[in-house]
């Protein structure tokens, strides 16, 4: 058992002022396989306090110093792969390979991206009128993530705010701190200063809030679902904070019959339940051309149908349980509104796979003859649930993809590029893949409509945590005599 009892607050491990403990639960095994014990406003107060200490020095340290920082992280953190891969695996039940291959390393390919952002950002240059444009750390940042994709999240937040200079306080989520402890001591490894970066344990009532209310905190960062979001965006409005969001999805995937059937189908089938299907930017909608659809249907069930599940502690492709059972709970019911709404089930269904008796394991579920008006098209299940949808047209499949709440991802599968371009251009979606090719890190990824709003990833991830500054040419106001000293 594991006990993690102590926040991170200006350079060192310190005990909270709050108290509750909650367990760290094995979604597996359905057992406890440690302790964390939450902080409150207070720990808020004293961590917020820190990083605007730190901030007032690390704002101005030199781009070079910065870089020097990163790549020690990045060295600490590729280090630790495989205890972060194990944290991850056992509380949150990502398998170990998806964990190790994909949920840890995940972090330093973020950290060398931003490396790279950060060599390539100008942090003052000439308007063509003239003018100078100075780029500045916001101030202090509050980072709230989730716990579908730990160090991913993490990652995302806290290493642009340290790139430019800026100083955070990160809530992780309360349901995988192992891993989040595990960054703090990479953190601390790499030599930042004391304050630059604080991490509080608890949960969205007390420390969230406490987060996105205080005054002394300049940006807020969350990662989580649209209704979080939307209350962080409340808390954050007195105090006229920059506040950026990751919210939710609905994703389409658009099957064209001019693409590679046999390559792309399956390919998009095992992209929808990777994770389990805990993802914001799944492909859960599959919307599908008739002239094909029999076809793309029978590859579908078989692709769903030989998905193994099983204990995620294994090597191997296959998926693991739910993240715990509100998860499951919510899952399995969304799996009863597809059946009652009169949507034909092609694979999977209620209940947890064979011989899988313990454990929040759900059966990877394909929904055929699908309307995008059903509850199971239209909303997120996080969840190994796919919808399948028939269109007729190019016009009509653009027009059904582009009817969600959401905007975060889109998927294309075509033979023609002409093609690929031109429904690109026309989905309302902040990250297009096509043919199975996403981007990379480093690119932004956020999305449109209540998917959110701002870009994390590379140089857009950079300027969300910096303010503009514009003044004139100091160079030019010199050669134009209008100082009397130099």
């Amino acid at each position: 058992m594991t006990t993690v009892d102590r926040h991170y607050i200006d350079g060192v491990w310190v005990a909270g002022q709050g108290g509750r403990t909650v367990p760290i639960m094995n979604p597996a095994t359905e057992a406890p396989i440690g302790s964390v014990t939450l902080g409150s406003p207070a720990d808020v107060d004293l961590a917020v306090a820190a990083a605007s200490r730190a901030f007032e020095g690390f704002s101005r340290t030199a781009k070079a110093e910065r870089l020097d920082l990163l790549r020690a992280l990045q060295r600490a953190l590729e280090a630790r792969i495989e205890d972060m891969a194990q944290a991850i695996s056992q509380e949150m039940g990502a398998p170990i390979t998806l964990a190790r291959n994909a949920q840890a390393g995940c972090g330093p390919r973020h950290v060398a991206a931003f490396i790279a952002a950060l060599e390539a950002l100008e942090e003052e240059y000439s308007l063509p009128n003239g003018d100078t444009i100075r780029k500045e750390p916001i101030g202090v940042c509050g980072l709230i993530t989730p716990w579908n994709w730990p160090i991913n999240q993490i990652a995302q937040k806290v290493v642009p705010a340290l790139a430019v200079g800026a100083t955070s306080v990160l809530k992780p989520s309360e349901h995988t701190p192992l891993s989040a402890e595990i960054f703090a001591q990479c953190v601390h490894e790499a030599g930042y200063p004391p304050g630059v970066f604080n991490m509080v344990f608890g949960d969205g009532a007390d420390v969230g809030s406490a987060m996105s209310r205080h005054p002394d905190i300049a940006m807020m960062s969350f990662t989580g679902s649209t209704r979080a979001g939307a209350m962080v965006s409340r808390d954050s409005a007195e105090t006229v904070k920059r506040v950026a969001l990751e919210l939710g999805g609905k994703s389409a995937n658009l099957v064209f019959a001019d693409c590679d059937l046999e390559t792309c189908v399956p390919a998009s089938v095992r992209r929808c339940f990777l994770n389990t299907g805990q993802g914001c930017n799944a492909p859960t909608r599959m919307l599908v051309e008739r002239s094909c659809y029999d076809r793309v249907l029978e590859i579908v069930r078989e692709t769903a149908e030989s998905q193994a599940v099983d204990d995620p502690a294994k090597e191997g492709p296959h998926i693991g349980p739910l993240f715990d059972k509100m998860q499951y709970d919510r899952v399995q019911m969304m799996i009863d509104v597809g059946l009652q709404e009169g949507a034909r089930l092609l694979a999977g269904g209620p209940g947890r796979p064979d011989g899988l008796g313990t454990g929040w394991f759900a059966r990877p579920t394909v929904f055929a003859d699908v309307g995008n008006d059903m509850r199971i098209a239209r909303e997120e299940i996080f969840g190994p649930v796919l919808s399948v949808i028939p269109f007729d047209s190019e016009e009509e499949a653009i027009r059904i993809a582009n009817d969600s709440d959401y905007g975060l991802a889109a998927y294309i599968q075509t033979g023609s590029a002409a093609r690929a371009r031109r429904v690109a251009a026309q989905l309302r979606a902040g990250v297009v893949a096509i043919n199975g090719q996403g981007a990379g890190a480093g690119s932004p990824f956020g999305g449109y409509k209540q998917s959110g709003n701002g870009r994390e990833g590379g140089q857009f991830g950079l300027e969300e945590y910096l303010e503009v500054k514009v003044m004139p040419s100091i160079d030019a106001m010199v050669a134009a005599g209008r100082f009397t000293a130099p």
